[in-house]
């Protein structure tokens, strides 16, 4: 018989008083993101139990870091103690009640993703009273070509799928150090967007602490703003920055982003320190790379992860869940890394930029590295995509699909059904008989953790597919799109309110009115210590 091992609890006072004296914790939403989308405490990192092995090693790099694990009563907080356990992280206990227990104790519960970096946002906003535009005076602006510059804040596949007529990608970590590219007469005005409000907050006052000469406004509300207004986006555009700055330029915004960073009272370290802090593991270190993702992969600091500047500020709770820990940002130009780091310490964190870097010191090519604690995954019976297609030939062999939901609509294996794992029991009971199974993902790495839960729930025989979906299209095999054979409820990613729902004025009017909440909740809440310079 399992024995089911027994945690100790922390109380809401617990982590409160943990929170508000920057000691080192990791408040853990082991549901799926959009569950945890609809109510969460303001920095629970959504770290679903489907996915632990695959994330929890980057993104808990410390196996002694304390960990408060919560779910909503679905059983999953119980097992995600467990399996973090088992993977070697020594200070795992459960939230005391759950999130009910949170709610019951006076607690504040927000909702929607990225919340900590959101409402930051709308608290610079309120501070600050960041310059903005309404949709319609910015396309006045555009229409008499009035000397305005519209840049677009959001990562280049955002930009792409839709956008402000005319405008140029240029993601929030690069504003400062390329503004000058586009609007090199101080005069041009400068307008800077996003799909709702924090990143166009963020961006344009970027610009202003790192005193760009130019006129800076956010449009207001982004693109929902200018939806809502009646004014059509554009889809598929490619204006984009590149090359690169010129010196001028480049001198110019880094003595403007180091003189952010210190009245941000940001830290500097160096290479071997940085590496020192990392290797000696009595606190959590992040060590992120601010540059784009082209960059980093011609060359970073080894150890260092990509973590584009913008795309780290926005999602804090993705990048770096451990309140209390110390971050290490880097760059290769002065820029890039003083102010994304001017934000990440208004919001309340450690965090240090290194200096005296040199181009021999990007010397490790290639993406992201193995975190240093990765968990290799269990041995299991595989399958070649040739083998599969010829099994799939006669009945008897039903695929399960892993994936995330979006991935598996895009397209899967025809006859494949798609299973979130934290709803693998329920998914059993709907599923059609079996002799055997054969499960999948998009690279079967997270098929490998799966496999021996199904083979112990279902007592048939399991095979993990070599290579997962990308094996079986790259050998030229059929696929299909569409969601067509849905084991489990898409609950692994919650829908933006401008992502084709329903009632998508009505969805987007009430996030913005969401957003604008968010320093009322900040307030009641009590435990952000976030301040604006």
């Amino acid at each position: 018989m399992n024995v089911v091992k027994e945690f100790r609890t922390r109380s809401f006072t617990d982590v409160c008083h943990a929170l508000l004296d920057r000691a080192e914790i990791a408040l853990v939403d082991v549901r799926e993101e959009e569950p945890h989308a609809r109510s969460h405490p303001l920095f629970a990192a959504s770290l679903p139990f489907s996915r632990l092995e695959l994330e929890a090693p980057a993104r808990l790099p410390r196996p002694a870091v304390p960990i408060v694990v919560f779910d909503d009563g679905e059983g999953l907080a119980e097992r995600a103690a467990e399996r973090l356990t088992e993977l070697g992280y020594s200070d795992v206990a459960l939230l005391e009640g759950s999130l009910q227990g949170w709610r019951k104790a006076g607690g504040e519960l927000f909702r929607d993703v990225n919340v900590p970096s959101k409402a930051f946002g709308e608290l610079v906003d309120s501070v600050r009273h960041t310059p903005s535009l309404a949709a319609h005076e910015v396309q006045a602006l555009l229409d008499r070509e009035a000397g305005v510059v519209v840049l677009d804040a959001r990562r280049f596949e955002e930009f792409h799928t839709m956008n402000i007529p005319g405008s140029i990608n240029v993601p929030g970590g690069e504003l400062v150090l390329r503004a000058r590219q586009f609007a090199p007469d101080p005069a041009t005005r400068i307008i800077v967007n996003c799909a709702g409000r924090t990143r166009s907050i963020i961006g344009a006052q970027s610009l202003i602490n790192a005193g760009v000469p130019n006129p800076v406004a956010a449009l207001r509300n982004g693109t929902m703003g200018w939806t809502l207004a009646g004014q059509p986006l554009a889809h598929g555009s490619t204006r984009r920055f590149e090359g690169p700055v010129d010196d001028a330029s480049r001198l110019a915004a880094a003595a403007g982003a180091r003189a952010v960073a210190d009245r941000a009272r940001v830290g500097r370290t160096s290479r071997d320190e940085a590496r020192r802090w990392a290797d000696e593991e009595v606190r959590t270190v992040y060590r992120f790379d601010v540059r784009t993702p082209q960059e980093y992969e011609a060359g970073h600091v080894p150890g260092f992860r990509s973590a584009p500047g913008g795309q780290l500020v926005q999602e804090t709770d993705m990048f770096a869940p451990v309140r209390g820990a110390r971050v290490i940002v880097a760059d290769n130009d002065g820029v890039r890394a003083n102010m994304s780091a001017s934000w990440l310490a208004q919001m309340n964190m450690e965090v240090f930029v290194v200096d005296g870097l040199t181009a021999a010191d990007f010397a490790e090519k290639g993406t992201a590295p193995l975190a240093r604690h990765a968990i290799a995954p269990p041995e299991v019976d595989e399958i070649e995509p040739a083998g599969l297609a010829a099994l799939l030939q006669s009945p008897g062999t039903v695929v399960l699909d892993f994936a995330h939901s979006e991935n598996y609509v895009k397209r899967h294996i025809p006859g494949a059904w798609f299973v979130i794992r934290s709803q693998l029991g329920d998914a059993l009971r709907t599923l059609p008989d079996a002799k055997r199974y054969v499960v999948t993902c998009g690279s079967s790495v997270l098929a490998r953790f799966v496999a021996p839960e199904l083979a112990a729930s279902s007592g048939r025989p399991v095979q993990v597919l070599r290579g997962g979906t990308a094996a079986w299209i790259d050998a030229g095999l059929p696929v299909e799109a569409g969601g067509t054979r849905m084991a489990s409820p898409r609950i692994d990613r919650y829908q933006r309110p401008y992502e084709g729902t329903d009632n998508a004025r009505e969805a987007m009017s009430a996030y913005l009115e969401w957003e604008h909440g968010l320093v009322a909740q900040l307030a009641r809440d009590g435990t952000h210590g976030f301040r604006v310079i």
